[in-house]
């Protein structure tokens, strides 16, 4: 241990510079599959959002949340079209590459869009793959049930890490004559718990409940070991996710599941607003471009 006794006071203005120095940045420990398990394993729940952008992707890095879900949700919330069904499979992605370049320390799931695994094995095998490769996710995520089993089998053994997304699935939503919720009723409550138990089985990594009873997914925990992440699932799930723009107040309709902590839709119309009486009154500020005067005269 080195005494300082013999060194020189410092000054009041060395005093205020060293306090002056900014605090480096302490850069994020990437978030992996092996973090979230942690979570799981030390009862510490964890947050998750959607995210469809580089921009946004930075500042909810620096946030901390650990895992962003590069959803089909962005069919309605960045494309404006009726429904996820519609989002296309390269659009997707290309914003999943995006969002994992705005961040890289965050666990970023790439969502499949319908019909880019219903159809074929295969060619469900090799979409997983493109949203590794190319869309640069550390996880995909699937719409399935049991009878998806064979396929997910498929997709691990491959070394690509999956979700299986249970309960209620927006991607069948026709069938049942649009968007309701699962799990109801007791018979419907065990099948999916059969469903995340042979989901587990088939080698997905995790699982996601979406719009069931808390006791749906309470009796899931208890019967599978790999995390659940809850939307709508209920406070039984290790995590929980909800799309962003519904937590920010942006969305035009509001799910019972998903509460707001900021209303930012009206914030953005004030900020808006007074952008458009600033022009009116030509109050923009001093311009920043000028023309030295030999150069003004020689115009």
């Amino acid at each position: 241990m080195t005494s300082s006794i013999h060194e020189p006071p410092l000054s009041p203005e060395a005093l205020t510079t060293q306090k002056a120095q900014p605090e480096k940045p302490v850069e994020r420990k990437p978030v992996t599959l092996r973090t979230i398990s942690k979570y799981k394993e030390q009862g510490e729940r964890f947050a998750c959002l959607t995210c469809y952008d580089y921009t946004t992707a930075q500042w909810l890095e620096k946030a901390g949340v650990p895992l962003l879900l590069v959803g089909d949700t962005a069919a309605e919330m960045i494309l404006g079209l009726p429904g996820t069904i519609y989002a296309p499979l390269d659009f997707l992605i290309t914003i999943t590459a995006a969002v994992k370049r705005g961040a890289p320390h965050t666990l970023v799931m790439g969502d499949m869009p319908f019909m880019s695994y219903q159809v074929d094995e295969a060619e469900g095998i090799r979409n997983a793959g493109r949203f590794i490769t190319e869309g640069r996710a550390d996880i995909v995520k699937l719409e399935v049930d049991h009878t998806y089993a064979t396929l997910i089998e498929k997709i691990a053994r491959a070394g690509i890490p999956v979700v299986a997304h249970i309960g209620t699935r927006p991607q069948t939503v026709k069938m049942h004559g649009g968007y309701r919720s699962s799990g109801r009723k007791a018979v419907d409550a065990q099948r999916l718990v059969d469903d995340a138990i042979a989901m587990e089985e088939a080698g997905a990594n995790m699982l996601l409940i979406e719009a069931v009873p808390n006791e749906v997914s309470q009796r899931i925990v208890e019967k599978t070991s790999i995390p659940l992440i809850g939307c709508g699932g209920g406070p039984a799930c290790h995590g929980q996710i909800v799309v962003l723009q519904d937590l920010l107040g942006l969305s035009s309709w509001q799910p019972s599941f998903a509460h707001p902590v900021a209303h930012l839709g009206e914030q953005l119309m004030d900020a808006a607003s007074q952008w458009i009486e600033l022009v009116r009154a030509s109050n923009l500020g001093p311009h920043p471009y000028t023309m030295k005067d030999i150069e003004l005269d020689k115009f």
